[in-house]
């Protein structure tokens, strides 16, 4: 890809704001820039951890797998996104995670070695990382809670609240989130079993609520769902 588009795509990355055209420079040469197919995997869990990743456009699962092969989903991100960086307290292991394209992405990856240089050189993106990594955090001790005290319809509630507030689009008061996760997949990241995702989906839709389809979700009234959510 022309060093000129991944140099643009990088300078308008919200994680860079504020850095001079000197260092974006180095980091456009430091970098590389990569499209992903849906479906297709970023990295496998069993891969040496020595690369960050920067989302610029589509949405990558994060999980992991059981000694089973059961597959936990941690995190589904969206375009702005670091992810990768649990490698920051790792020498020469893998990261545990799978990373997998939801939709079609457009990724820059950099050196782990390149990327910790660069946070020592210049500490306002080092701040900028670890706030995301905190807010990273933050959401998946929002996940945890909701697990342990709120049932299954609750949760659900709550999972499309924050789909809807993460990745949709409003208009009108009506949100659309064209970005798809299967019933399954929304399964694991509720903690529920499939049939009743699907089933509760099937209320709220018949509620008037939501409507949905493998384009994606439609969300007809937010703040209903949210206080079923609570």
């Amino acid at each position: 890809m022309p060093q000129q588009s991944k140099f643009w795509y990088l300078k308008h990355f919200n994680i860079f704001e504020g850095m001079d055209e000197a260092a974006m420079e180095r980091i456009s040469q430091m970098s590389s820039l990569t499209m992903v197919k849906p479906d297709q995997p970023i990295y496998f869990p069993d891969e040496p951890a020595k690369t960050i990743f920067f989302l610029k456009e589509g949405h990558v699962k994060i999980s992991r797998l059981t000694a089973g092969g059961k597959e936990v989903i941690l995190d589904v991100i969206g375009p702005g996104e670091i992810f990768g960086e649990v490698s920051f307290s790792r020498e020469k292991e893998s990261t545990g995670e799978l990373a997998q394209a939801l939709d079609d992405v457009i990724i820059c990856t950099i050196k782990k070695s390149d990327f910790e240089q660069l946070l020592t050189m210049h500490p306002e993106l080092n701040l900028q990382v670890t706030k995301r990594i905190g807010l990273r955090l933050k959401k998946f001790e929002e996940r945890v809670t909701d697990m342990v005290f709120k049932d299954v319809r609750q949760r659900i509630a709550a999972f499309l609240v924050r789909y809807a507030e993460e990745f949709g689009s409003i208009k009108r008061g009506i949100v659309t989130i064209t970005m798809h996760l299967s019933h399954q997949e929304i399964a694991l990241l509720v903690g529920a079993a499939r049939q009743t995702v699907t089933t509760t989906l099937n209320e709220f839709r018949s509620e008037g609520l939501i409507d949905f389809s493998r384009q994606g979700f439609v969300i007809h009234n937010l703040d209903r769902l949210k206080k079923i959510s609570r």
